[in-house]
């Protein structure tokens, strides 16, 4: 997916209602998980990511600083967000526990 065009999020934008259900885009360009809720305001926010599984299901959340992630909306105005981390490597972070 070419993320070039995309408009990138304000920090004003970055709020959990915006947020969460927004698709995770890993570095290779793959779908790596959706954000499930964000935990904090501001700089130190988390969001916690569904990685792996099927539809939903067997997938582990994880917490991943918002600063490591990159959000935007595409021409349909569906948000998601790039990062720099693999799937591999969000599947070998420790879990997230609410």
């Amino acid at each position: 997916m070419d993320h070039s065009n995309h408009v990138r999020l304000s920090s004003a934008e970055l709020t959990p209602s915006i947020l969460e259900g927004a698709s995770i885009y890993g570095a290779d360009d793959h779908k790596v998980g959706k954000v499930d809720h964000v935990h904090g305001s501001g700089p130190s926010s988390v969001a916690i990511i569904d990685v792996g599984g099927f539809l939903g299901i067997g997938a582990k959340p994880v917490a991943v600083p918002l600063s490591d992630l990159e959000f935007m909306k595409d021409g349909d105005g569906e948000v998601h967000a790039v990062t720099a981390w693999t799937k591999d490597q969000l599947k070998e972070m420790p879990e997230h526990h609410h």
